[in-house]
């Protein structure tokens, strides 16, 4: 059995929740990531790196495939590594022929290769709906377009309702785990005939992905700080939801701060993420890290006039802007979003060793 797991946001989490719900059921299962890195997890449910000689290529899943097949597994969960529409096709209908589809969401990311609207992001990801099998999502904007397409495939239709997670079965998981990515698992676990209660202990024992949500506990200069790393959500759709979900969960006596780490290939991005802060969260601190900042932010700051906005250029040393985090308020949540490959990642390195113990 082959599943196939493309959208825009959560790929790599539901990915790793399929295959864990899978081994706990007894199926033997192999899994492939390819999200902030790239992960095989195999059917112990160990990760192995994938180490690269050259730039990631589609044809990874092909070499991938052949290789899970000499080991005779039960079921393979591959998580779709194209972004531009002619190589989303490929993978799916030329490459893994999956049994069961996944489309987690439909975003507006990748605009400038699946854009220009999110209903063309929506087509994009259309390229991977499977052939008379099955296609399960969460996507609620754009079902009508999903379910259309597994019809004209001869497949199978299934939407995940996120308001089935309970919060009990949320607060078992060791990180933050959106209630969408478990209930899309569960129902594919469900159609492989995984009982939900065997499904969700394999779960709630799951690795997450590197860019999963797990809130730190960080000794700052002046007491205790809440720090939520949410970078791996690169939209502001994804970012404000996981915003909401978190100030939720966490409540502060000391407000919030905004982390945000651009880049400067992704203008568009940083535009967005600025407008987001400014315009929908409104935190009392917004430490920036990137060039061409000052004259966007003085575009937006009346938006939010109380924020005290820090802004550190690419090349300052990333200490600096380690310590401007351990140096906020006592007991305020700190909500990192942005890039997190390279220097985004050392900055979180840096404050994982001001984490509490326990």
């Amino acid at each position: 059995m082959r599943i196939h797991v493309n959208g825009t946001r959560g790929k790599s989490s539901v990915t790793r929740l399929i295959a864990a719900g899978l081994r706990a059921g007894g199926k033997r299962t192999f899994a492939k990531t390819t999200g902030t890195a790239p992960r095989v997890i195999d059917t112990k449910g160990i990760d192995r790196i994938i180490h690269r000689l050259r730039s990631p290529s589609i044809g990874e899943q092909v070499r991938l495939l052949k290789y899970f097949s000499a080991e005779k597994p039960d079921v393979v969960v591959m998580e779709c590594m194209a972004v531009q529409p002619q190589y989303q096709w490929i993978s799916e209908h030329q490459m893994v022929k999956s049994d069961i589809g996944v489309i987690t969401n439909a975003r507006p990311d990748h605009l400038d290769e699946m854009g220009p609207t999110d209903v063309d992001v929506v087509k994009s990801l259309c390229n991977s709906v499977p052939v008379d099998g099955t296609l399960v999502t969460a996507e609620e904007k754009h079902k009508n377009i999903l379910e259309k397409v597994a019809e004209k495939n001869g497949s199978e239709f299934l939407h995940s309702d996120e308001g089935s997670i309970t919060d009990s079965e949320l607060n078992k998981f060791s990180y933050i785990e959106h209630p969408q990515n478990i209930a899309i698992a569960l129902d594919v676990c469900k159609k492989m005939g995984i009982k939900r209660d065997v499904a969700l202990t394999g779960m709630h024992s799951v690795k997450p992905d590197l860019g999963a949500l797990i809130v730190w506990k960080l000794k700052g200069e002046n007491g205790s700080l809440q720090f939520v790393n949410g970078m791996a959500a690169n939209d502001p759709v994804s970012t404000l939801q996981i915003w909401k979900f978190v100030i939720d969960r966490y409540p502060t006596t000391s407000g919030s701060a905004v982390f945000f780490n651009s880049r400067d290939d992704r203008p568009l991005r940083t535009n967005q993420m600025l407008e987001l802060t400014f315009e929908e969260i409104k935190p009392e601190h917004f430490i920036i890290r990137g060039d061409k900042i000052a004259s966007k932010v003085n575009r937006l700051i009346h938006h939010s006039p109380e924020t005290k906005v820090q802004i550190f250029p690419l090349d300052d040393k990333i200490d600096s802007v380690s310590k401007s985090i351990l140096d906020l308020p006592e007991d305020i949540l700190v909500f990192a979003i942005g890039n997190q490959v390279g220097e985004g990642q050392n900055i979180l390195q840096i404050l994982s060793e001001s984490r509490y113990n326990d």
